[in-house]
């Protein structure tokens, strides 16, 4: 089992976008596939199809020791990967988790349980550094770094990279990159070519090789509900993605 925390403490990056499009071309591929919504906003729960407002259990009540993993996974309908679900429940977790001993360790404990179930393991982390987002990175094999090729994401970059190194020496010693993944790339868009040559020139290989480009499809898959590969499989987004997945199995097939 693989665990990928898909993360970047800057917002609207596609962060989310990548968690659900990256779960249904991963299964697409015959990989089974877990999507972790660690966001109390909920929204890759509500674009994988299940009504959030309608949640008894979540993965809140997962952290916070009351259910299993189990308990409370969801199978979507259409894209045959399954989801541990959130909503503003989670916003509550972090005050209650805070005097709790092995605080930064809930998820992957809880984790361990399925991990013979599952391929790949998706965790969409908060546009924050939380306990929550601590979790899932103690609970990571790596990190996956969505970003748009702008000015501003390579000073926060730089940032994601010194709390990679923090919890590395604390908590998860074999935590690593992954990779780093350019988002909404426009092509036509020189500084967005600069910043790309740039990523590419101090990170090397770490720079997945496929690139999501602005998409209108991926921006309107997630208000029905669903992935852009169910939304429009041939649209330049949902292809994107599962180009995206299969470098990350061939990666991952390399490694073994």
């Amino acid at each position: 089992m693989k665990i990928l925390a898909i993360t970047n403490q800057k917002g609207g990056v596609g962060k989310t976008t990548t968690c659900v499009n990256l779960a249904a071309s991963l299964a697409t591929f015959g990989s089974r596939v877990l999507l972790v919504d660690l966001d109390p906003q909920g929204n890759a729960t509500t674009g994988s199809g299940i009504e959030k407002s309608q949640l008894k259990n979540t993965v809140y009540h997962v952290l916070i020791g009351n259910k299993t993993i189990a308990d409370v996974t969801q199978k979507t309908e259409k894209s045959n990967f399954h989801v541990l679900p959130s909503n503003r429940d989670l916003a509550g977790a972090e005050i209650e988790l805070v005097n709790e001993i092995g605080r930064e360790t809930k998820l992957k404990v809880a984790l361990a349980a399925v991990k013979d179930q599952y391929d790949f393991v998706l965790l969409d982390c908060p546009p924050a550094l939380n306990l929550v987002t601590v979790n899932a990175l103690t609970a990571a094999d790596a990190v996956m770094i969505p970003m748009q090729c702008e000015y501003y994401a390579l000073e926060g970059l730089s940032d994601l990279v010194n709390t990679i190194k923090k919890v590395r020496t604390h908590l998860n010693p074999t935590l690593e990159i992954e990779g780093l993944l350019r988002t909404m790339f426009d092509s036509r868009n020189m500084l967005a070519q600069q910043v790309s040559a740039q990523l590419v020139n101090h990170f090397g290989d770490k720079v997945y090789n496929t690139l999501i480009p602005r998409n209108i499809r991926l921006a309107e898959a997630p208000s029905y509900g669903m992935p852009a590969l169910i939304y429009d499989k041939s649209s330049k987004g949902a292809q994107a993605y599962l180009q995206l997945a299969k470098e990350i199995i061939e990666r991952q097939t390399a490694k073994n």
